[in-house]
């Protein structure tokens, strides 16, 4: 998507039993790839808005249909041609 990302993310245990927040795994994946794409496209200005919208996935339909939006998102906005899966 040309100005969104969609990312299904399961956060793993920490060393101390409780589970990496989302906010602390967007932080790094925006930290790491704020400095990492402008070294490779430098007509890229800023590359992440603040704020994030996250949803909780609970149960298996919910994941699946989640899975197929996220899927289907770039062919809907007729950036490209999905075919079916």
């Amino acid at each position: 998507m040309p100005d969104h990302v969609h990312l299904l993310i399961q956060p793993w245990r920490k060393d101390s039993g409780k589970f990496w927040t989302i906010g602390s795994i967007l932080h790094s994946i925006k930290g790491f790839s704020a400095k990492q794409i402008p070294s490779v496209m430098p007509h890229i200005g800023k590359v992440w808005q603040d704020g994030r919208h996250e949803r909780l996935v609970v149960g298996d339909r919910h994941f699946q249909a989640t899975v197929q939006y996220i899927y289907q998102n770039p062919m809907v906005a007729q950036l490209t041609y999905i075919p079916h899966i």
